[in-house]
């Protein structure tokens, strides 16, 4: 499965990092492709590719508050979580979603 996504939390510090480190470990542990843009007080990070975009099957938006650039996945399968479901099972996470997405 390719994935993409967002990672942000309130105060733009822990979670958002937490959250994305979680995510990448997890998805090469299950052998996805991922690819997690970061939304954090020191502004947007590890920015996503439009081809990255392009040939993802599911955007992964792990964020506790409203994030920037949502008009880039448009016409894309988008799972909304918060950051403390992608912290405490993001493998399980990761396979609800292959599993919902019939992938």
């Amino acid at each position: 499965m390719k994935i993409v996504g967002i990672a942000a939390c309130t105060s733009g510090i822990a979670h958002t990092y937490i959250a994305k480190e979680k995510l990448l470990r997890a998805a090469k542990a299950l052998n996805h492709e991922i690819h997690i843009e970061t939304q954090g007080t020191i502004g947007t990070e590890d920015e996503l590719s439009l081809n990255d975009i392009k040939e993802a099957d599911v955007v992964i938006i792990a964020a506790d508050i409203k994030v920037g650039g949502r008009e880039r996945f448009k016409g894309k399968r988008i799972v909304d979580v918060p950051t403390d479901i992608v912290i405490k099972s993001p493998k399980g996470l990761l396979n609800k979603i292959e599993k919902d997405l019939g992938l």
